[in-house]
């Protein structure tokens, strides 16, 4: 059994770059186990291929993409505020064992489970949490670096009390994020160390503690397929479209039924035209979006919002698609975007944020109309639900032939 020596660094620290380079130097490992996964590796490497946009479209996770973006867009900016490359430590390691021909092994789990597992095992309420942290955390990152101490960040009391917060604010988000993480880092230790006789790693600080207390009890890292397999959650897009839809229907059927007129009817219909399309046209505006694709989400819209598989935001993106025409180079110009600002102006960035945005006004759409179409319409509800249901039910009795 060989010996592992962690070395917990931050992502935007000169002093974690040197202490990389130095404990390779001194401590002359037989292999150098980096947090990354193959993906991360090529992308420091700059040997990952670009990404097809049809692979990209047809995927429809617009909301983790984004997510993914601008995590690396918060960490980017840090890393300019205080003159340090995201990933510095990680290349310095690469570099280092491959000038002295050191094998290097990733030990970190593949990013796109991490994310999966990461977004579907938060509820609702940690999602809205964590878009308002986002947001909060853009503006922070855009202010200068130099209220950043980032010597600090290594420090194990203020890693701690860091994951601590995490932990509270989100249980199983951070738990998919950092304690799955560590459990599958651990693995990989553990195998290296069976075959090595002196293996050095370099992790983030936020999981050093983890991998070290997974170390010395190996018997309670869970086992490797509990920590890749794709996690089993409700369809509650799929419900929560099932419940619009017949909510919708029933409300048609009850003024119907109810002798108010077609009129009313007519009017109740237009005005779910009317408040999905236009919300989802202003949505689709805000994120920069052509107002081509606003009008398709405006046309979609009222119908997707009908139908539990399909999204407005999907159809405003391939419309976006083909008017800014992104291509597989754009991944590379989002990650190097020094400002949200430039993000925008990307071709990729704008059609992922239009089908996001899209989506998220439709959605906003079936809200307000449950909410306001009885004060526009100027009825009361309880005569119009209460008649209609009361008529319809009294047709239904009458049609049975006992």
């Amino acid at each position: 059994m060989g010996e592992i020596r962690i070395i917990g660094t931050a992502h935007v620290s000169q002093k974690s770059v040197d202490e990389v380079k130095t404990a390779i130097d001194e401590w002359q490992p037989d292999v150098v186990a980096i947090e990354l996964d193959q993906g991360r590796y090529l992308g420091l490497k700059q040997q990952q291929k670009n990404p097809e946009i049809e692979d990209i479209l047809q995927a429809k996770n617009f909301t983790q993409l984004l997510i993914q973006w601008i995590l690396a867009y918060i960490q980017r900016k840090i890393g300019m505020d205080v003159g340090v490359e995201p990933g510095a430590e990680m290349k310095a390691a690469i570099a280092a064992a491959e000038e002295r021909q050191v094998k290097i092994a990733l030990i970190d789990r593949d990013i796109r489970i991490t994310l999966h597992r990461f977004w579907a095992s938060m509820s609702i309420i940690e999602k809205f949490k964590m878009f308002y942290a986002l947001i909060g955390s853009v503006v922070v990152a855009d202010k200068s670096g130099e209220l950043i101490d980032i010597d600090e960040l290594t420090k194990e009391d203020v890693v701690t009390l860091a994951m601590e917060e995490f932990y509270k604010y989100s249980p199983r988000g951070a738990e998919a994020l950092i304690g799955e993480r560590d459990a599958y880092m651990s693995h990989n230790l553990v195998r290296l160390v069976a075959s090595h006789e002196r293996v050095l790693a370099v992790v983030g600080a936020g999981h050093r503690k983890g991998i070290e207390k997974f170390l010395q009890r190996p018997e309670t890292i869970p086992p490797l397929d509990s920590l890749t397999t794709q996690i089993k959650t409700r369809p509650w897009g799929l419900i929560f479209g099932v419940i619009v839809t017949a909510v919708f229907l029933l409300l048609i059927l009850a003024i119907i039924f109810s002798g108010v007129g077609t009129e009313v009817l007519l009017q109740a219909l237009v005005y779910w035209v009317l408040i999905h399309g236009v919300l989802t046209f202003i949505f689709t505006l805000i994120a920069g979006g052509h107002p081509i694709s606003g009008l398709v989400g405006f046309a979609v819209s009222p119908l997707s919002s009908l139908h539990p598989l399909i999204a407005a935001g999907w159809f405003s993106a391939i419309a976006e698609a083909k008017i800014r025409k992104p291509r597989g180079s754009d991944i590379k110009r989002i990650m190097e975007a020094e400002s949200i600002m430039e993000m925008r102006d990307i071709p990729l960035f704008k059609v992922v944020l239009v089908a996001a945005l899209a989506n998220v006004g439709s959605s906003i759409g079936t809200f307000a109309y449950f909410i306001f179409i009885f004060p526009i319409l100027g009825i009361d509800p309880n005569v119009i639900l209460g008649q209609g249901f009361s008529n319809m039910w009294a047709a239904i009795t009458n049609m049975l032939p006992f």
